[in-house]
């Protein structure tokens, strides 16, 4: 986590970057923070009045230097006050004789351009690269917006993002899901794959919410171990299910940072990664075969069902079940529970429409050029889905209740 917070505040450096702050303290006599903010509105102010020069210049049919036997003409200009995010500052509007003039950049009784701002951070959220939101700011304003501009633009939640990454947790969370996706992302002019993990948590009142997103880190026990114990330093002080796919050493990781959490192995990943080798012909018959097992009463019930789905199957796949034997002990905390309950945790459904929106990333984009516009992006991402988060867990009073007899020294009716 530490490591990933000194990435967030790194900013590279160019040589036309150092040019621009040279000139702006050549310009601007720029001794304090505040100095800049009005060095940023004056620029930003000035360059609004030279696209409305332009536009005014398309208008009338000649520019400002040229004669011409139009009837129309330039006329003086007129103060605007605007609103930025910035802050507010002055314009002067250039007008023509006849009051034709409609400018595009600022559009009469325009008053606020900071719209402009959070435009840009929604395409973003929802995937667009920096070159497709130029283009499209050129497209729909009229104005180039560059690449750099995006980027800094976007940089702004930065802070947001170190912030949320901090913010207090509950102390008790039901159900936690732990899932990855994986990015392609440059560095040092190579692309590599780097996972992201999510972890999503059912609060007592059954909404989902998403407590990390972590980028880039190999998965071992001591990776697993700070992740869980950076919920633990925000106020989590138990999890009465964790519900995950086979992320290596996770296992280990959940016995040491929360010894009586109990760890579900996600059932429609085990089925999926048994069937991933089996013919198409036999396929629908053996998901049938599986389903008898994860829909059992109770355990042992579903060892039975266990030992004959893998006598009728074996000789045709004598390794598919042998996955179900290795991790028998992270599948059966399900039969504990009614049919109906199990389904809020056996499976990581619940996170799927978040790794969704993760997954229009990627095709939005086929590689990113660093993993600290990737966690921009997750970090967007998230709170787009999470607009839609208004209701709790299907079923969830019937699931709680269950959940509060199973784990009633844990959780409260």
């Amino acid at each position: 986590m530490a490591k990933q917070r000194k990435e967030i505040h790194k900013v590279e450096m160019t040589d036309g970057k150092r040019a621009i702050i040279q000139q702006l303290f050549q310009e601007y006599n720029i001794e304090k923070p505040n100095d800049i903010q009005d060095a940023l509105k004056d620029l930003l102010g000035g360059t609004i009045k030279e696209m409305m020069e332009s536009e005014m210049d398309e208008h009338l049919g000649y520019s400002k230097s040229e004669r011409s036997d139009s009837e129309n003409a330039r006329n003086g200009y007129k103060p605007k006050q605007m609103n930025s995010s910035y802050g507010s500052f002055q314009i002067d509007v250039p007008q023509d004789r006849q009051s034709s003039f409609k400018p595009q950049v600022v559009k009469k009784r325009q008053k606020d351009i900071s719209a402009i701002d959070q435009k840009i951070i929604s395409m973003y959220a929802k995937g667009m690269t920096t070159k497709q939101i130029s283009e499209t700011i050129e497209d729909i304003y009229g104005f180039e917006a560059s690449e750099g501009f995006i980027s800094d633009v976007t940089d702004k939640i930065l802070p947001q993002i170190e912030e949320w990454q901090c913010r207090p947790l509950a102390s008790v969370y039901p159900i936690i899901f732990i899932d990855a996706i994986h990015f392609s992302v440059r560095h040092d002019s190579i692309v590599s794959k780097l996972a992201a993990y999510v972890v999503l948590g059912i609060n007592e009142d059954g909404y989902k919410e998403v407590l990390a997103l972590e980028v880039g880190e190999n998965e071992n026990s001591k990776y697993w171990l700070s992740v869980l114990n950076g919920l633990k330093n925000r106020g989590v002080q138990d999890i009465l299910i964790l519900c995950s796919d086979g992320l290596t050493a996770l296992k280990e990781a959940i016995a040491a940072a929360f010894p009586k959490t109990e760890h579900q192995r996600c059932i429609v990943h085990m089925v999926r990664n048994t069937l991933k080798y089996v013919a198409n012909k036999d396929m629908k018959n053996f998901a049938r075969d599986l389903r008898t097992i994860y829909t059992a009463p109770d355990e042992k019930t579903a060892v039975k069902r266990l030992e004959e789905v893998d006598k009728k199957w074996t000789s045709q796949y004598p390794a598919a079940m042998k996955r179900w034997h290795d991790h028998w002990d992270v599948i059966t905390p399900i039969f504990k529970f009614s049919i109906d309950v199990r389904a809020a945790f056996y499976t990581t459904n619940t996170i799927e429409s978040l790794n969704s929106s993760y997954r229009r990333l990627n095709r939005q984009r086929s590689v990113f050029p660093s993993s600290q516009a990737l966690l921009k992006a997750l970090y967007l991402s998230t709170f787009e889905a999470a607009k839609k988060w208004t209701m709790p867990l299907r079923n969830w009073g019937k699931v709680r209740g269950e959940l509060v007899i199973m784990y009633s020294d844990r959780l409260l009716a």
